[in-house]
């Protein structure tokens, strides 16, 4: 009974020691004192694949070290700063060696991401108190290719920016912070919906403007305008993810779902579906932008002016900041408000980018707000809402949230059905494809194919004032015009004029072509084959008369749109009108 009783405090002494080691080493495990903590380190964790909607590897993870001291288990400092620099020879000696000398600390980092090369030449050396962690490195084999696409992740391999940021918050942050050491084994791959062939040429054909132009920056867009999908997305200058610090520059932001601008002209397209869609306008009504607007002591004016009343088509084609406005005050500041909102212009826009930015509206919405908005001033949004609400307008009226994972449902995404009857989505279509034949989106034709779009000149606000030579140009386009699956957007931040484009910087001289180079590469990597027999868009072209000016009749400008009635007036073309190609 004795000898029973002694066995029984011998395994509760021995337990009690036991759990006594056990919680001490818990709570080393689980300190977090920073660089000063003993040698304790939560698991890594794991990331996916990233690939393109063609499955091409755009992120991966791969294994690699990093080097630490123990301060207090360094016996000869100099003998250890000497060592670690012969290897890792752009250290800083002198940092190093008050790193090693300060005994209080019991861990501190050495180098972070070795090569398998460098943890072996330290390890040859052998410094006590110098260990290795065993971590990963995210690769990202196409450089700057989707960076902003990307985004990029940290040196702990968490993301910070873009769809490594948008990973960890669909639940790869909370396994972290359970610390379960999750492998790679099973993880499922994110296929984006970008096709890095378009991506790459997107990026080419701005890089190649900003040259060319000298802009102090550019971006584009390539949107499914069926689905909301992001085919392609591109700002510079942009970042290698490779070094994610680059990212962090204030010139790096995502322009497209970051910036915010006042998107001029294209705004227009929104502003004519508008009228349309308030029955107090049809495709034959006719403004009068004879003289300018005056509100109090604001004008507005036409950048180059008809100083007549025109048709409907030609104030789209001839971009009539009076004629615009015209409608708009007419319709009324409710009226534009409600419009606005339906087509999410007035609300922040969320995708699975975490960065994005709120529109900037009026603080007292007047009616010489709801005249400057017809035409794109006073109210600034991100291209990539804006975009959101042009393919709207000619995908039937649906209001898409757009998405950069391929294959997302669209339901879960639809913000509004039916928003523009099926005659104004087609009329907007008609006057887009109009301006690309004889309106001031010439130069981004592309034979065979039916283009359709609108130009954007915005003047830069500096320092509170509207700058004279400070523009943000831009240019919206639709392939196929008659029946659209995708949005092109290009912007030039700051373009210059140059001797070729005869001393203007105005969108039909930069962005209209650069969108038309992009058109003419990226359109057959999409599918899109080109009509066998492009047809003279003006077939039957009759000089007449109709409120006193001339005036086209019997157009066939573009396939599918027969329901269309072609006697808008379009005045004739002069081959040397220069002024023709500048129109805002």
């Amino acid at each position: 009974m004795r000898n029973a009783s002694r066995i029984i405090i011998g395994v509760v002494a021995f337990a009690a020691v036991y759990a006594v080691i056990f919680l001490r080493l818990a709570q080393f495990g689980m300190s977090e004192t920073g660089d000063d903590a003993p040698v304790a380190f939560s698991p890594s964790v794991a990331r996916p694949d990233i690939l393109d909607r063609n499955g091409t590897l755009l992120a991966v993870d791969l294994p690699t070290g990093s080097v630490y001291a123990e301060p207090s288990r360094i016996v000869d400092v100099d003998e250890a700063v000497e060592k670690l620099t012969s290897v890792l020879t752009d250290l800083d000696a002198a940092k190093l060696y008050r790193q090693l000398s300060n005994k209080k600390a019991r861990f501190t980092w050495i180098r972070r991401k070795i090569t398998p090369a460098e943890r072996q030449a330290i390890f040859e050396q052998g410094v006590p108190g110098v260990g290795f962690r065993d971590e990963t490195m995210r690769l990202y084999p196409n450089g700057t290719n989707g960076a902003h696409f990307l985004g990029a992740v940290n040196v702990d391999n968490r993301g910070i920016a873009g769809i490594e940021k948008w990973i960890d918050q669909q639940g790869l942050g909370d396994l972290r912070q359970t610390g379960i050491d999750f492998k790679r084994e099973g993880l499922e791959p994110v296929q984006l919906s970008m096709d890095l062939r378009i991506q790459h040429a997107l990026r080419d054909e701005l890089a190649k403007a900003v040259d060319k132009f000298s802009a102090i920056a550019a971006s584009g867009l390539v949107l499914d305008v069926t689905n909301g999908e992001v085919i392609a997305l591109a700002s510079l200058p942009d970042f290698d993810p490779n070094q994610p610090a680059d990212a962090l520059k204030s010139d790096r932001i995502n322009r497209i779902n970051v910036g915010v601008y006042e998107m001029g002209s294209t705004f227009k397209a929104l502003n004519t579906a508008l009228a349309l869609e308030s029955g107090q306008f049809n495709v034959h009504s006719v403004l009068d932008a004879s003289r300018p607007l005056q509100f109090g002591r604001f004008r507005i004016h036409d950048f180059h002016a008809e100083n007549r009343p025109l048709s409907m088509p030609e104030a789209f084609i001839y971009s009539s900041n009076i004629a615009m406005a015209r409608m708009a005050t007419q319709i009324g500041i409710d009226s534009q408000r409600r419009f606005l909102k339906r087509f999410g212009q007035l609300d922040r826009l969320t995708t699975e980018l975490p960065e994005s930015a709120s529109p900037i509206l009026p603080r007292n919405w007047q009616i010489l707000n709801t005249a400057t908005i017809s035409f794109g001033h006073g109210l600034a949004v991100t291209p990539l809402q804006a975009s959101m609400a042009v393919a709207a307008l000619v995908n039937g009226g649906n209001l898409i949230r757009p998405t950069f994972i391929k294959g997302r449902e669209v339901a879960p995404r639809l913000l509004g059905q039916h928003l523009v009857s099926d005659q104004t989505g087609e009329a907007l279509r008609y006057m887009m494809r109009l301006n690309a034949e004889a309106g001031s989106a010439r130069k981004a034709e592309v034979p065979g194919y039916y283009m359709g779009g609108k130009t954007g000149t915005a003047e830069k606000v500096v320092g509170g004032r509207y700058s004279k030579d400070k523009v943000l140009t831009s240019f919206m386009g639709v392939v196929p015009a008659e029946k659209p699956r995708y949005l092109f957007l290009v912007m030039l931040d700051e373009p210059k004029a140059l001797k070729e484009t005869y001393g203007f910087r105005a969108s039909g001289w930069n962005a209209v072509p650069v969108a038309g180079g992009v058109i003419k590469r990226i359109v057959p990597m999409l599918g899109i084959a080109p009509s066998a027999a492009p047809r003279d868009p003006f077939p039957q072209t009759v000089r007449a008369r109709a409120f006193g000016w001339e005036h086209f009749v019997g157009h066939d400008i573009t396939r599918g749109l027969p329901s269309i009635e072609a006697s808008w007036a379009v005045p004739v073309r002069e081959e040397n009108d220069v002024p023709e190609e500048i129109q805002q």
